[in-house]
């Protein structure tokens, strides 16, 4: 999923960008604030992080640009969290707002949640199924039925990997050796207590028994 940054302060776009790739989102901050559309149309992005306070021209002016042509998803960032602000947001083709300063995982939250109800329909083609569950790689989320599951980064990964490999035992060296080259370093005792909590959610949606132990081996989900 394509995301497009729309932020002039170069410390909290970094963070931004850093944040949202470690979850293999494709990035692009837009550069050229005198006319960002040429930038935005030739990215196509899924989703855009759009601050309010912009040089030459702010950021409800480009959303207005931007409505006229897409309904991709617009997530206003700003330091003016008044009512007034959050209404103008909306009124001007937003579909969510956050304040400065904002926890990086409340916002990682909005955009999966903003990303789900947007593309929902897309799922069929950015997904794996096995054993009754739908792993959706758009926004980390496990389907078993009517129950959805937000995963965590780590636990993402594990899902992906063992459903990707459906029907062959993982190894433990290979499940951590994928988290360390996402950079997400993991030791035995790490992935130990990811599996645990894993399979904790996996129980509460009825798939106690996806993930199965192959005592000294590694983990499988049977095809």
């Amino acid at each position: 999923m394509r995301i497009f940054i729309v932020e002039d302060d170069d410390a909290i776009a970094q963070a931004i960008i850093n944040a949202l790739e470690s979850w293999e989102y494709e990035i692009r901050r837009g550069e050229n604030y005198r006319d960002i559309l040429p930038e935005f149309e030739s990215f196509n992005p899924h989703l855009v992080l759009m601050d309010v306070l912009l040089p030459c021209f702010n950021g409800y002016h480009w959303c207005q640009k931007i409505r006229e042509t897409s309904n991709v998803p617009v997530v206003f960032i700003t330091s003016q969290s008044d009512n007034m602000n959050l209404i103008m947001a909306m009124n001007m083709g937003g579909d969510d707002f956050i304040a400065k300063p904002f926890d990086m995982d409340v916002l990682l939250a909005k955009i999966r949640a903003i990303l789900r109800r947007a593309y929902d329909f897309i799922a069929g083609t950015s997904s794996i199924s096995h054993g009754g569950a739908v792993l959706n790689m758009a926004d980390a989320t496990i389907r078993a039925g009517a129950e959805q599951i937000d995963l965590s980064k780590n636990e993402y990964r594990i899902m992906q990997v063992l459903m990707e490999n459906a029907g062959s035992t993982v190894s433990r060296e290979a499940l951590m050796e994928r988290l360390w080259q996402t950079d997400s370093y993991i030791d035995e005792n790490a992935l130990a207590v990811n599996m645990t909590r894993l399979r904790k959610k996996l129980a509460a949606a009825g798939l106690d028994e996806l993930i199965k132990t192959r005592r000294g081996i590694g983990y499988i989900i049977d095809k």
